[in-house]
């Protein structure tokens, strides 16, 4: 059994290998990287790397581990706030990790399945890497607000709720800018588009609120 930690060590030991990462997916493709940080203003990364994308790249594998670090960072450091507690569970916040990545692996690769079964699959591709760029940029964002939140701010539910809000807003703009830049596409493919967005987008959240307000 992993022992409970009463301090934010484990939380800079991870903040600092996210940095890692970011340098080196930095190092690896330095003008992607470039393209990528702007990608909220400006659909050039989006237009460019679509075309070249790949089944694993290791670009987006660097950013998306990012992700993960990121992403369970925060939801930690959220449930430190909310149960008024210091100690940290290591062993749950490992399976916490590992289980959003199985999660989104997973529903990219039924995302896929059912792009194919459907016959749009070049709608499917397009949309995921738009949709894993945007993730991955959450990922980046990420990273700054949790090195505020747990070194500089006295984390508050106000405050909690105006990162949340922000998120979501990235979010937003992503995917509005996926349905702007593919708008011939889906139209030429709506019915599908709706039944896959149904399938896969909303579906698997709502079975994931039952599953956890049933608790």
């Amino acid at each position: 059994m992993l022992r409970d930690i009463i301090s934010n060590e484990l939380f800079t030991v991870l903040l600092v290998i996210s940095l890692v990462i970011i340098a080196i997916a930095k190092l690896v493709a330095p003008k992607r990287f470039d393209d990528f940080i702007l990608v909220l203003g400006n659909d050039r990364y989006l237009k460019i790397y679509s075309r070249d994308q790949k089944f694993f790249d290791n670009f987006d594998a660097l950013l998306f581990s990012n992700l993960i670090i990121s992403v369970s960072v925060f939801c930690f450091i959220v449930y430190r706030f909310t149960n008024d507690t210091t100690r940290l569970p290591i062993n749950g916040m490992f399976k916490f990790a590992v289980g959003i990545a199985i999660f989104i692996l997973i529903k990219v690769l039924l995302e896929r399945l059912i792009g194919s079964l459907f016959e749009i699959d070049k709608l499917t591709d397009l949309y995921l890497f738009q949709k894993i760029t945007f993730k991955n940029y959450l990922g980046v964002v990420l990273l700054p607000i949790n090195a505020l939140l747990l070194f500089t701010l006295e984390p508050t539910i106000n405050l909690i709720y105006a990162i949340v809000i922000l998120l979501l807003i990235v979010n937003i703009i992503g995917l509005l800018s996926s349905l702007k830049t593919n708008q011939s596409l889906i139209k030429n493919n709506l019915f599908y588009f709706i039944l896959y967005l149904c399938a896969l987008e909303i579906a698997p959240y709502i079975i994931l609120y039952k599953v956890f307000v049933t608790k």
